[in-house]
């Protein structure tokens, strides 16, 4: 299925191996060596393998360049005795960082963008917690203000034109 054009595209790889006697420290510590060497995304499933024992998929997204490296790492981090990998291609949305001022600091948020418009903010969790404990807040409430507030530009002025 091909996506719209208008929307930006790149190709990936996708690194996976299945896992059935690695301890979950050992399978944090892989992920962790992943996306320190360039892994864009790791993740975990948990999966049936033969005579029905559990296990767990390893995948890892990666650029094209990235793969032979990325592929060694998992063999040498794992109990796998072999990575299966594939292309595909993926549509990207513009990505794009704005600052907005809650009435108890300032937050970071992603903006995702398609055709240059805004369609969704997503405040940094890391920003809110810190003012959720700083105040004696519920996250929610930070998380909330922070999605209503109007960005701020290098004045601190609050903008309508960039939501």
């Amino acid at each position: 299925m091909a996506g719209d054009t208008s929307i930006p595209s790149d190709e990936v790889q996708l690194l996976e191996c299945n896992l059935d006697d690695m301890t979950a420290e050992a399978m944090a510590f892989a992920m962790d060596r992943l996306l320190s060497a360039g892994a864009l995304d790791v993740w975990f499933t948990p999966i049936y393998m033969k005579k029905n024992r559990p296990g767990t998929m390893l995948s890892v997204l990666c650029r094209i360049e990235d793969g032979p490296a990325l592929c060694t790492l998992l063999l040498q981090e794992t109990t796998t005795l072999g990575v299966r990998w594939q292309s595909l291609a993926r549509q990207l949305a513009e990505r794009r960082m704005d600052e907005v001022m809650t009435p108890w600091g300032l937050v970071r948020r992603k903006l995702k963008l398609l055709g240059g418009r805004v369609v969704s903010a997503k405040p940094e969790y890391e920003d809110c917690a810190l003012l959720a404990r700083e105040h004696g807040l519920p996250l929610d409430q930070v998380v909330d203000a922070a999605r209503r507030a109007k960005p701020v530009v290098g004045d601190g002025e609050a903008r309508d034109d960039l939501t």
